[in-house]
């Protein structure tokens, strides 16, 4: 039995041997066959980033790579870049040593500067926003924001936070934004005291099913609802459409007006006012033509009242729109503007604006339409019926209507019989009363003398008590 026992292990050890010898001499050869070949990147890896990128599309891309010229002066100054009409505001292309960028060239804004989009990407659904950001050569940078439009530019939000950038290599930031219809995109240094910032590689990537595309400036109108600025009802039933010229209806995202072609002011602006809409913006005084009239109206210009004796006199005013730059601007269209007398606008009107954000700041929210009628004012010059060349004609009287409720929702259904209504008419006249308590009245005086017809959206049986009301200016 031993000596079977060493034979038998004789014959493994034999048999592990051969074994372990052809295992050499075959890998010894396959190694030697794939000597200078790369290894191959496993299938599963490719198949998991193909995948991805199919779910991600970008629909949109901007390197801010131009043709020459360069635009290198901070004026303001529309330019044309590979995805369409950009408007730059103390804004350059950089193309120095000192600008960071991926290629030849970045966007560079300085403190409190500013590049809008003008035009849309159509796209419904979310989006992801990603730009790069770094601090210009060897400023320190700043804090900067991305405001974005689903409106058509009517308005703007702010995506996001703002974001810090001191960092002098380009750091990426990614934003998520929902529309509905159409996208457009702002980048604003958010402090005048900024450092130079430069921005690169602005990316859409499409996270939910859509069609896309670019197309121009346009207008938009929004859902009416809560807060909505046109909530109580359209007073005189205006609508976008040209062959309604002197009723036509136009949504500037912040108020909604009624314009008159003929007499080159609003018939009546409509806004609502709410904590929300106050905050720390300063006073733009951007009076500006509002390039949204259509191209066969006459363009009312910043310069048309000068020497006329009257003010540029806000429906909408400019301090019910604190709480961003886009909202304070907005107030400065000329289609928001009408000839008003000097101690008018600066005394009386003043005066019932500041309490009525007064009654904002005390935990209420309010509806006011403004409206004005009549030929024919007595400026700072006396008695003027037209202006800049008879192309804006000077109203006689001023009117505003303002609805007072506590802060909530489902305003509609809070106004009531006993609602607070505050109805003001007034001669558009120097010598008028500092007080607007003096020109209570009421609604129906209103509608009678300027052929409108206020709150049709509110309840008939509420509307009938609301109209008659005169209130006590307390």
């Amino acid at each position: 039995m031993p000596k079977r026992q060493t034979k038998s292990n004789s014959n493994s050890l034999v048999i592990i041997l051969a074994i372990i010898a052809f295992v050499v001499t075959y890998c010894t050869r396959k190694f030697a066959s794939d000597k200078g070949k790369d290894i191959p990147v496993k299938t599963a890896h490719k198949k998991k980033t193909s995948t991805a990128k199919k779910n991600k599309t970008e629909i949109f891309h901007e390197n801010f790579e131009t043709a020459s010229p360069v635009k290198t002066n901070y004026n303001s100054e529309e330019i044309t870049l590979s995805t369409g009409p950009w408007m730059l505001k103390d804004a350059v292309i950089g193309t120095k040593d000192e600008d960071v960028k991926l290629g030849n060239q970045s966007l560079r804004l300085r403190g409190g500067g500013s590049a809008t989009m003008d035009f849309d990407i159509n796209v419904t659904g979310t989006v992801t926003v990603t730009l790069k950001h770094a601090a210009y050569g060897t400023d320190d940078g700043g804090t900067w924001e991305l405001w974005y439009s689903v409106n058509k530019g009517q308005r703007f939000l702010q995506a996001g936070d703002a974001v810090t950038t001191t960092e002098h290599t380009l750091r990426t930031s990614t934003f998520t934004i929902s529309t509905e219809k159409t996208l457009r995109l702002r980048i604003r240094s958010a402090d005048k005291d900024n450092g130079r910032l430069n921005f690169d590689a602005v990316s859409v990537v499409l996270s939910s099913s859509a069609t896309s595309g670019n197309t121009p400036a346009g207008s938009e109108k929004n859902v009416t609802g809560d807060d909505d600025n046109l909530l109580l009802g359209n007073p005189t039933g205006a609508v976008a459409a040209i062959v309604s010229a002197n009723n036509f209806l136009m949504d500037k995202g912040y108020y909604k007006l009624s314009y008159n072609r003929d007499r080159g002011t609003p018939n009546w602006v409509s806004w609502h006012v709410s904590s929300k809409d106050l905050g720390p913006m300063s006073r733009a005084n951007d009076f500006r033509p509002d390039a949204d009239l259509p191209e066969s109206f006459y363009q009312v210009s910043q310069t048309s009242y000068i020497g006329s004796g009257f003010d540029r006199g806000h429906n909408c005013p400019s301090g019910d729109r604190t709480f961003s730059r886009d909202a304070n601007e907005a107030t400065f269209l000329m289609t928001n503007m009408i000839p008003q007398a000097p101690n008018h606008n600066q005394h009386l009107w003043a005066n019932l604006e500041n309490y009525t954000r007064s009654l904002v700041n005390d935990g209420n929210e309010v509806y006011v339409i403004m409206g004005s009628y009549g030929i024919g004012g007595y400026g700072a010059k006396g008695l003027k019926k037209k202006i800049d060349r008879d192309n804006i004609t000077v109203p006689d009287h001023i009117w505003k209507v303002i609805v007072v409720i506590p802060e909530g929702n489902n305003d509609l259904k809070r106004i009531t019989k006993d609602t607070r209504i505050i109805a003001v008419n007034t001669p558009n006249k120097n010598d008028v009363s500092t007080k607007w308590s003096a020109y209570l009245t009421t609604i129906e005086e209103i509608e009678e003398a300027s052929n409108v017809k206020l709150l049709t959206n509110v309840p008939a049986a509420v509307r009938q008590e609301l109209v008659k009301k005169i209130d006590n200016g307390n």
